[in-house]
């Protein structure tokens, strides 16, 4: 019987593949690491043919472990967001690096639109900021400094994509050219409310319309593989960007439930279901899901380093030799003796956006440590998850309830800090791979083994921990003091 489910979950860091069964137990896993390319300081860089061919080689992987590609209802892909790829659509070739979501090269740009007056305008359409973090202004790059996108764009040849689209287009072995609504919504060119790119959205950023991809939902009948890459034409029917899969992957599709996950960066988002989101706070609007043409929305916080920076510490510093040793040098000393980190490696996301931050380490003595330095890493994702329940407060969206995930979630002592720190209780799954979980509930319910997404997210999540606040509130005070003190010097 077909009703096993193929994930994509294509990251920052590594791709996979995940085979899960329809009631979202874990069958069988297979993970690449991938290069990562730093031209110079703050530009990012991967391998498109290497996304690729790591992707293909994971699934190939898994497919026997199902029993063939005969098991196997349906393929659902998540992705590593606002990621470009530019390649030639007659080739199938790539024509260049993609740039990372944590390149930082358009802030020129960033701010000539700023300065011309334009961000409120565009807030107001896209739910976004114009910040270098955002496809659009990656894609602009691309024309005006890579020869050969430009050529291509003359040509009318030029395909541009976030990762998901790249995927299905050599998936389908170039039949389909599209990207879902959630991807979409992180490109700065298209609005919340529209229904495909927006051509006034384009021009302003002078990126052609016709290379973009078509915007289509977020579950459903999507596309189907090229049958010689498994053995028979597999349908692809789920679609998402990693933040919005781990979001569905919680369970959280009524109006103010809330997940945080905790990977490479930290991203929070709250389910504002029909309710088109609009941030004061400087927050963002994305889209959420959307089925049969109806979309959900989310108001999210990016924070751009998070596990990145244990990363950091074990690869550039050498404090810990594996992440997980951070849990016990937190648990090894009563507080970080006065050390505070501000984790801006790749400036500062919400609620700050400051593109020139840089990381700074305060508080330093001679009696400061391995151990110092760890706890001061991991009490900087609750110092940072803080100011965006601030911000999502003062928006009007309070969190009652926090649910984790992601790799660093695993640290009871970090959820415990999270309670302790915002005062709310804080759910962790049993499986804390809620993206690509997010992505088999999507791609379920798309390809009809569950009645809806909402029937599916009921089917497939599994256990809860909780973990309560029982932190004293001078503590907690003088914890947040430092942080401002430290901030504010970053």
């Amino acid at each position: 019987m077909s009703d096993y489910i193929l994930v994509l979950d294509e990251g920052t860091t590594s791709t996979r593949a995940m085979l899960f069964a329809s009631d979202g137990v874990l069958v069988a896993s297979a993970q690449e690491p991938l290069t990562q390319h730093y031209p110079q300081g703050g530009w990012v860089e991967h391998d498109p043919r290497e996304i690729w061919e790591k992707t293909l080689a994971c699934a190939q992987n898994v497919v026997p472990k199902a029993g063939g590609a005969a098991s196997i209802a349906c393929i659902g892909i998540t992705n590593q967001r606002e990621t470009v790829v530019a390649w030639d659509k007659t080739t199938g070739e790539p024509l260049t690096n993609a740039i990372v979501w944590q390149d930082r090269r358009t802030e020129p740009f960033c701010i000539a639109l700023r300065e011309a007056g334009h961000e409120a305008g565009v807030q107001e359409r896209t739910g976004l900021l114009l910040d270098p973090y955002f496809s659009g202004t990656k894609m602009r790059w691309m024309l005006d400094n890579v020869p050969e996108v430009k050529s291509a764009a003359e040509k009318g040849t030029l395909a541009f994509g976030t990762v998901e689209s790249w995927l299905v287009f050599k998936l389908t072995g170039g039949a389909a050219h599209i990207t879902d609504a959630s991807n979409a919504s992180r490109t700065l060119l298209m609005g919340l409310h529209d229904a495909q790119f927006d051509e006034g959205l384009c021009d302003l950023l002078g990126v052609p319309r016709a290379a973009l991809p078509g915007v289509v939902d977020t579950s459903g009948p999507l596309a189907v593989t090229d049958a010689a890459l498994f053995g028979r034409a597999i349908p692809i029917t789920g679609l998402a960007g990693d933040q919005q899969a781990a979001t569905v992957g919680q369970g959280c599709l009524a109006p103010g439930e809330t997940k945080a996950t905790y990977g490479t960066g930290a991203f929070v988002l709250t389910c504002q279901g029909a309710r088109i989101p609009r941030s004061t706070n400087r927050l963002l609007g994305t889209v959420l899901t959307q089925c049969d043409g109806m979309r959900t929305y989310a108001i999210e916080g990016s924070v751009f380093v998070a596990g990145s920076l244990v990363q950091w510490l074990r690869d550039s510093l050498g404090i810990v030799e594996v992440a997980a040793e951070t849990e016990a040098l937190a648990r090894s000393i009563p507080d970080s003796g006065g050390v505070v980190i501000v984790p801006a490696l790749a400036g500062l996301g919400a609620p700050h956006w400051r593109a020139e931050a840089r990381g700074v380490i305060a508080g330093l003595s001679f009696a400061s440590g391995k151990a110092e330095l760890a706890r001061a890493a991991l009490e900087a994702m609750a110092h940072q998850t803080h100011d965006l329940c601030a911000a999502f407060t003062a928006d009007g969206a309070p969190w009652e309830t926090l649910r984790i995930d992601g790799g660093m979630a695993a640290n009871d002592w970090m959820a415990q800090d999270l309670a302790d720190m915002l005062g709310v209780t804080v759910e962790r799954p049993g499986f804390v791979e809620t993206t690509a979980l997010g992505a088999a509930m999507l791609a379920a319910a798309g390809a009809g083994l569950h009645p809806d997404l909402a029937a599916a997210c009921a089917a497939m999540r599994g256990r809860l921990a909780t973990f309560e606040p029982a932190m004293a509130d001078d503590v907690r005070d003088a914890r947040l003091a430092a942080w401002r003190k430290a901030l504010a010097v970053s």
